[in-house]
């Protein structure tokens, strides 16, 4: 894998130099891990930013917290890693002005990534200065995914399945939501430990699976993200799933979703759950390289018209190191599906606030249509316990 984020690189900087952009200040994570093949753990941000310069003239260099630095140093193929700390002449603004020079030249900048703290010092140090937004180079590139990228989103695929025959294999009547959600992290994680070694980069690779289990049952099912709890599950509840934050592997993210039902389900809970599996698969079914994002999005749609629903739901979205990326499967993108684009395809829809229906795969485009990445029997699904 850095092997490959080297030559990204390489690219990258080459489409630097063609826009005319003389540094580049790279600070979105996935940004990073894509280009420069490291990440944190934390996912938290504590106004600790960590930056990826790049020159067409010069290469690369990482500034990075000095406590962060070791693993980074040791994760990433970038030999130049630039320190700072929380206090004292080291902080990140005095390395970072150092690291850019009187001249930097033409500034490039993710705009809708850059941390707002880093922002107001650019501004504040450069003013007057037009901040270039290289967000749509590097967005361009990230669209079409390598045979390595698309064999680890293959993996996730298959820790995402583990973690949802958990999920049903923990519902029942008067047990908990949280049991359920304890079962998706231990199934996710067993087996995204199968996939990696204590060697090299990959001893770096935590296969924890972890954040809050986006879970809902009964009348909460449509409360589309809310967090699994205490509450015990009843005969006739519809029960959801969604993966997303949790069904990722090597930093690449997948979008997965099922609806179970407890023992039994209502006719109309039925009707909306078929509607959404029909409309999800007629997007489906209606991809493949030539056709627009938003000429999926119409398939699904149609189906909905046809059972008397109206939606704003996005049918899909591109996804990789970040969970949104471009083009979405939504009216107004009419972007063209190529070969190696990878999407989250989803159906879902809401009746009153009280019934929904949802279900959600990845997928990537090949050259004659799709292969599934995620794989769970797209159909009503039943809880006999």
């Amino acid at each position: 894998m850095l092997d490959q984020a080297r030559q990204r690189t390489a690219t990258f900087l080459s489409r630097l130099r063609d826009a005319g952009i003389d540094t580049a200040i790279i600070t979105d994570e996935s940004s990073i891990a894509y280009l420069a093949g490291f990440w944190g753990y934390l996912s938290v941000e504590f106004g600790r930013p960590t930056f990826l310069l790049l020159r067409p003239d010069s290469g690369a260099q990482v500034i990075t917290p000095l406590m962060e630095s070791e693993m980074v140093s040791a994760m990433t193929w970038v030999d130049d890693v630039l320190t700072w700390e929380d206090a004292g002449a080291n902080r990140w603004e005095n390395v970072l002005a150092a690291a850019l020079g009187s001249d930097p030249g033409r500034i490039g900048v993710e705009r809708a990534a850059l941390p707002a703290i880093v922002r107001n010092w650019l501004d504040e140090q450069m003013p007057g200065v037009v901040l270039q937004d290289v967000a749509p180079l590097l967005g361009e590139m990230r669209m079409i995914k390598s045979a390595e990228e698309i064999e680890v989103m293959q993996q996730a695929g298959q820790i995402a399945g583990a973690m949802m025959a958990a999920a049903e294999g923990a519902l029942g009547e008067g047990r908990p939501e949280y049991e359920a959600a304890l079962a998706v992290i231990d199934a996710g994680t067993r087996k995204a430990a199968g996939f990696l070694t204590a060697r090299g980069w990959e001893a770096f690779i935590s296969p924890m699976i972890h954040n809050l289990q986006i879970m809902q049952s009964g009348r909460d099912t449509s409360m589309v993200h809310r967090r699994a709890s205490v509450k015990p599950l009843a005969k006739g509840d519809p029960v959801y799933f969604c993966f997303c934050n949790m069904a990722q592997f090597k930093q690449y993210k997948l979008g997965f979703d099922r609806m179970f039902f407890i023992r039994e389900v209502s006719d109309e809970a039925a009707a909306v759950q078929q509607a959404a599996i029909d409309a999800q698969q007629a997007a489906i079914a209606a991809m493949r390289p030539g056709v627009t994002a938003e000429s999926v999005a119409e398939a699904a749609n149609e189906v909905y018209r046809e059972r008397g629903y109206q939606t704003g739901y996005r049918t899909g979205r591109s996804i990789g190191m970040a969970y949104l990326e471009s083009p979405e499967l939504k009216q107004g993108d009419q972007t063209v599906l190529q070969a190696g684009m990878t999407f989250a395809v989803d159906g879902g829809i809401s009746v009153d606030g009280n019934v929904g229906g949802r279900i959600g795969d990845s997928v990537v485009v090949t050259e004659t249509g799709v292969e599934y990445i995620t794989d769970y029997p797209r159909k009503i699904l039943t809880v006999d316990r």
